[in-house]
């Protein structure tokens, strides 16, 4: 698990395909690397990989072909900077909300405005996805834990403050950059359990007015 707060920026030193899935290299850049174990989880732009080499200034990661297709890891590039945060600590501050590292989709920024020293951000979101982005909930963007603060249809729009800019990627997007979106982990288990004993039966798992009038949410 993770919390969204950045630790460092790094930058892929190498990818290499094998078969369908791929080995890559992350330059760690300041990210403090004395606690890494073989076996742990770093969250790579939002994407939780397990470490299997590493030295004090990088480390190796298998990213399988599940992984390159439903994030940005099939666009990605050897020199492409990337967020950097290693797994949450029970010790830790829950300083932005709970991670699972597990990309739902990728998305697209649709307009970037400076508003004083922040940027006002809007970003589209697979349709798919549309339903669990509320105004005021937490969203993950390549990794880091932010607040949507308007919805519109599938767009929803986050301010970005100064430091949040210096600390991450965010401050290279524009128009059309990709970007991986991770809903509040919430918010897919409530979808899930509003199922009830139907969760057993084969079904898309979608949830839809027919459904919540079947089964008694709406009136």
């Amino acid at each position: 698990m993770f919390t969204g707060i950045i630790e460092s920026v790094g930058s892929i030193a190498s990818m290499q395909a094998r078969g369908s899935d791929m080995r890559v290299a992350i330059s760690t850049g300041k990210l403090d690397m004395s606690d890494v174990q073989l076996g742990d989880s770093i969250a790579t732009n939002g994407v939780c990989l397990t470490v299997v080499e590493f030295s004090s200034g990088h480390y190796v990661a298998d990213v399988s072909m599940e992984t390159i297709k439903r994030t940005g890891f099939a666009n990605y590039s050897q020199g492409m900077a990337v967020n950097l945060e290693k797994a949450l600590m029970a010790t830790s501050r829950l300083g932005g909300h709970i991670v699972s590292g597990h990309v739902d989709g990728v998305g697209e920024i649709a307009s970037i405005e400076n508003a004083g020293q922040t940027w006002e951000i809007w970003l589209k979101a697979p349709d798919n996805l549309a339903k669990y982005i509320a105004e005021k909930g937490s969203i993950t963007v390549d990794g880091v834990s932010l607040t949507v603060n308007d919805v519109d249809g599938a767009k929803f729009k986050l301010t970005l403050v100064p430091h949040t800019l210096q600390e991450t990627i965010i401050q290279h997007y524009q128009a059309g950059t990709k970007v991986n979106l991770e809903v509040d982990v919430i918010a897919r288990y409530l979808e899930r359990l509003m199922l009830g004993d139907k969760a057993a039966q084969s079904q898309s798992g979608d949830i839809n007015l027919a459904f919540l009038a079947e089964n008694g949410y709406l009136r």
